[in-house]
């Protein structure tokens, strides 16, 4: 189990498009540099998602997952998509306020990764990776993280688990 740093890493995965978004921004504000880095930045962070999730699957401990209900968790994302335009709505670059802004972004972060709160990744979800809320037949909720489409809780499971409730499904797609 990667605990702490897999939230960590997914939740600063999660910031990607937002990097994207303030590079449009900047791009045609003729901050040049910043859009560059931004850009760079978020290309990174986009590669260390696909890392972590590759590096779970193939170092971490795989075990069969039973489910007794399944609930579809990436409806979530209005928050994430709000958060990644907002630039966008700005009358131009230089209005953006950093000094407001950063902090808001460590903090969002910080809650996220610290808490049992995280459920989506729109980056995953651009990946084709889909987030489920599933119950084991012991009553403990997880978010499981996979790219099948789930109908049936009788579906077969091989997970790996990156968090104390957090699963990611590596059987065959």
């Amino acid at each position: 189990m990667l605990s702490w740093l897999a939230k960590i890493m997914l939740t600063c995965t999660a910031m990607a498009p937002v990097g994207f978004s303030y590079a449009w921004v900047a791009w045609f504000a003729d901050k040049k540099v910043f859009a560059g880095l931004s850009v760079i930045v978020s290309i990174f962070l986009v590669l260390l998602c696909i890392w972590v999730l590759r590096y779970a699957k193939k170092n971490l401990e795989s075990f069969s997952f039973e489910v007794s209900s399944i609930e579809a968790a990436d409806r979530e994302n209005i928050a994430f998509l709000l958060l990644y335009l907002l630039p966008l709505f700005t009358a131009s670059f230089d209005a953006l306020n950093w000094v407001v802004w950063a902090p808001i972004l460590v903090i969002f972060a910080l809650v996220t990764s610290t808490g049992f709160s995280y459920h989506f990744n729109p980056l995953l979800g651009i990946m084709k990776w889909h987030f489920y809320k599933v119950g084991t037949p012991e009553g403990v909720t997880y978010v499981l993280i996979t790219k099948k489409e789930l109908r049936r809780t009788s579906d077969s499971l091989v997970v790996v688990q990156l968090t104390e409730y957090i699963v990611l499904d590596i059987g065959e797609h």
